[in-house]
């Protein structure tokens, strides 16, 4: 059996790999190895725990509740709010544990189980090693009054919306934005946040019921957000993954902006305002070699990181960094949060078109994406991608036929069942058939 903890988290299928049993033995694990790290030490622990709309989140949060209370942690149940209004309420709220329960932007079927320590950050890779070297480990249990009690907080919307408006350097009045919410976790957050702020808003996919979280919609799933972009004349579209960790946008034409994209329109208005630390943004190995080119052009630093946004912000925390984040959306803004913020983001993409007055296309003018191209390989075993002979040499044999106008990269996904092929060349149809070249080695080569 291989780690329990990926790249984000514990997940898997809610009820299959992730049952409400594990997800309580995960918490009471937690509790005490936070507990003998010190972040209990004087007081009586506190736990606050939130979810994203799945509906297996309802039972996975009443197992996590009651792991933590048995452990003698008194614990805020949020509800429904994204991974980072979690993150941001654990230590505005002085909790010594933050909870999430999403699976971000897999499938429904899917959930996940994500811990924060104090402070709202995320636990690095030997604290949850502990956890799962500890998980149903035998324990004395509290009784009596030593037992965690459990209460409902209405508050944390209004505390972390106000939070978002707050960090905003301008107002978006004069905007007209279309929301894609993924029926997720910012159903509510992000449409208010930007109405707050002055935009028009028009939300779409913002009616969770428990089942439609991610179905062809929010940031993997862009074609709708590009119709209603276009049918409602909007400025710009916003689209948001499950749990509202994410941000992916839309011009005025339905153009896609990715996440290398904002992060370099961000970095240029940062950098303008003196608030891009050491002139740098971290990202990671999969960002497109046309950001690292733009940055260049305006005398940024770029630095590169394994994929995730842990590793990301491991950097950023290293460097004192202020911005970094994906491809894939990831935007982290650490003078304002302490993980990657979709709303956040979003506010502070469409506040630099507002200060500016310019359109998110000219804005996105900035870089010039080198074509790319993305393979997910599923039904193969992931965990002899980077060891299989067949592979490696296949791997070798298209970097060598690209050479240095090209890149590829080939891993195994820390959150999905599935190998990633990433091909990078002058021009798509290159990129597209040493893609699906590499992408069939791997299918034959690794298959279950």
């Amino acid at each position: 059996m291989g780690r329990l903890f990926g790249t984000d988290g514990v997940r898997g299928l809610a009820n299959g790999e992730l049952t409400a049993e594990l997800a309580l033995d995960l918490s009471v694990a937690a509790a005490h190895v936070l507990g003998e790290a010190g972040a209990f030490e004087g007081h009586r622990p506190t736990a606050v725990v939130g979810r994203d709309p799945r509906a297996s989140g309802e039972f996975l949060e009443a197992a996590v509740v009651a792991g933590l209370a048995g452990a003698g942690v008194d614990v805020l149940r949020l509800g429904v709010l994204p991974t980072p209004a979690v993150a941001h309420l654990t230590d505005s709220m002085g909790a010594d544990v933050g909870v999430m329960l999403s699976a971000s932007h897999n499938p429904m079927p899917d959930n996940g189980v994500k811990f924060f320590s104090r402070g709202g950050h995320k636990l690095d890779d030997a604290i949850e090693d502990l956890i799962e070297a500890r998980l149903r480990e035998p324990w004395q249990r509290p009784t009596g009054p030593g037992v965690g009690r459990v209460r409902d907080d209405e508050a944390g919307f209004e505390t972390y919306v106000a939070h978002l408006v707050e960090s905003v350097p301008h107002r978006l009045d004069g905007l007209r934005v279309v929301v894609d919410c993924a029926n997720g976790a910012a159903y509510r957050t992000a449409p208010e946040t930007l109405r707050r702020l002055g935009a028009t808003v028009i939300a779409i996919h913002a009616e969770p019921d428990g089942l439609n979280i991610n179905d062809h919609c929010g940031s993997t799933h862009l074609e709708s957000l590009t119709a209603a972009v276009v049918e409602h004349g909007a400025d710009v579209g916003i689209a948001h993954d499950g749990d509202a960790d994410r941000c992916l946008a839309v011009d005025r034409h339905g153009n896609v902006v990715d996440g290398d994209q904002i992060l370099a329109i961000l970095a240029v208005g940062m950098k303008e305002a003196g608030t891009l630390a050491n002139d740098t943004v971290v990202v990671t190995v999969l960002s497109n070699l046309g950001f690292s080119l733009a940055m260049q052009r305006e005398g940024i630093k770029v630095e590169q990181t394994k994929v995730g946004d842990r590793y990301v912000l491991e950097a950023m925390k290293a460097g004192k960094l202020t911005l970094g984040g994906e491809q894939s959306g990831h935007i982290l803004l650490l003078d304002h949060a302490t993980t990657g913020d979709g709303v956040l983001a979003a506010a502070h993409l469409l506040s630099r078109m507002a200060v500016t007055g310019r359109s998110l296309d000219d804005l996105a003018g900035v870089m010039t994406r080198m074509p790319q191209v993305q393979i997910n390989v599923r039904n193969v075993d992931k965990a002899r991608a980077d060891a299989d002979p067949t592979v490696l040499a296949a791997v070798q044999s298209a970097a060598e036929e690209l050479g240095e106008t090209g890149r590829v990269i080939l891993r195994p996904s820390g959150t999905e069942p599935v190998v990633r092929v990433m091909v990078e060349a002058p021009t798509f149809e290159q990129a597209q058939l040493v893609a699906d070249d590499l992408a069939s080695v791997v299918e034959h080569s690794l298959a279950l």
